[in-house]
């Protein structure tokens, strides 16, 4: 599968289990709802920055936006944290806090 297709579908499995509109995940990303709609579409490739960016939103290890196993990205549905009407404040405070959960996971599997 192309690789601009399995990030799409990581990305749109990730924002609808965390229940963000395509607004709010690109404003999140500071671009536009269509730009990122195309990353999901698979229709345009993502630049890494953009990448990076959302894989902290949604509190995951950047190599699991390609991963092609739908199994390792669903494990990591289980953790997406749900709420309504979130401003961009919000999701920048929601995704300081995974990147803290994120950062404590990484650990604990380096002392394990």
């Amino acid at each position: 599968m192309e690789e601009k297709i399995i990030v799409g579908r990581n990305l749109k499995a990730l924002r609808e289990a965390n229940g963000y509109t395509q607004e709010q995940v690109a404003n999140f990303l500071n671009i536009g709802r269509s730009a990122y709609a195309n990353y999901e579409a698979g229709e345009r490739e993502a630049p890494m920055e953009v990448m990076e960016q959302a894989s902290e939103l949604f509190g995951c290890e950047l190599a699991l936006l390609f991963d092609e196993n739908k199994q390792a990205v669903n494990n990591m549905l289980v953790c997406a944290f749900r709420a309504d009407n979130l401003s961009a404040n919000d999701l920048k405070e929601v995704a300081a806090f995974k990147n803290i959960v994120l950062n404590y996971i990484k650990m604990d599997r380096l002392m394990a």
